[in-house]
């Protein structure tokens, strides 16, 4: 069995813990806002059952920006999938608030990269209105005004009633996180948002997630394969082995952010990832 190393990215690994976790965990841990316990994914293809990850375990608390980081083939989409309730564990379980995640909730809501996440015949206020109405948990004077609220905070209050088709992709992507916060979700799940902009759009929403992220303060599990990405986003970094995921570390990433990119001590955390990756994958698990 391999082991999940827990990291402070400025020096040497400071705890081991078993990538399988007994249950005998220290009281902090039990207090987690999210707990990913010894969670195997499989899903099948027209030859065969692939695992997707082996007995991964995390806890995500409340306010932190957790990112799974890993290459293509390492589970890490399929792990927020489960978290979102869409797939099942064939082993271990996932717990919400102490609660079995079994089914999809809105409780958790999730951003994809997509930008044809938004139905194009509803406006954009209508689009953020859409969900408060559907699952009942607001009227409609109060869903307009959450609504407008948010989409403030993401600077797009003055294009409420617009439609999808007339706005950028970055835009587009701001009215569906305004969407998912307006829900006010325990967790808000973010499947590689960014992934699919320009370099110079990805890095204004990195810096305006982080911006609503201090206004806010909402818990994220992020999905990237962006090493530098995964750095100014997350406060802590779970990092995935390929076929099947696995944990292979668990590392601080606080201390870094917009103002670190370029920095000596930045790109020497980047380089200590990139072999936590790959000069390892020969390494028995």
């Amino acid at each position: 069995m391999g082991l999940a190393l827990r990291h402070s990215l400025s020096g040497s690994p400071v705890q081991h813990t078993p990538a399988v976790r007994e249950r005998s965990v220290p009281a902090s841990a039990s207090a987690a806002l999210l707990q990913v316990d010894g969670v195997s994914l499989e899903y099948r293809t027209p030859e065969r059952v692939v695992r997707a990850t082996h007995r991964v375990s995390f806890d995500v608390h409340e306010a932190e920006r957790f990112v799974l980081l890993g290459p293509s083939g390492c589970g890490k989409s399929t792990l927020l999938k489960a978290v979102g309730g869409f797939i099942a564990p064939v082993e271990g379980e996932i717990r919400l608030d102490g609660q079995r995640v079994r089914e999809p909730g809105p409780d958790r809501i999730v951003v994809f990269q997509e930008f044809d996440q938004l139905p194009p015949w509803k406006t954009v206020r209508q689009n953020v209105v859409f969900p408060l109405l559907a699952s009942r948990r607001l009227g409609k004077k109060e869903a307009n005004e959450r609504a407008l609220h948010y989409l403030d905070k993401v600077g797009l209050a003055k294009f409420a009633d617009v439609h999808p088709h007339q706005l950028s992709g970055g835009m587009k992507q701001r009215v569906a996180i305004a969407r998912a916060l307006a829900m006010q979700p325990r967790v808000l799940l973010m499947d590689e948002p960014f992934a699919a902009l320009d370099a110079l759009t990805r890095r204004k929403m990195q810096e305006e997630l982080l911006q609503l992220w201090d206004e806010v303060r909402f818990t994220l599990l992020f999905v990237t394969h962006s090493i530098e990405e995964a750095l100014v986003v997350g406060t802590r970094i779970a990092l995935l082995s390929p076929h099947p995921g696995r944990m292979r570390a668990e590392l601080t990433s606080h201390q870094f952010g917009l103002h670190s990119l370029g920095s000596a001590e930045f790109q020497g955390a980047a380089q200590r990832i990139h072999h936590m990756l790959f000069d390892e994958e020969a390494s028995p698990q």
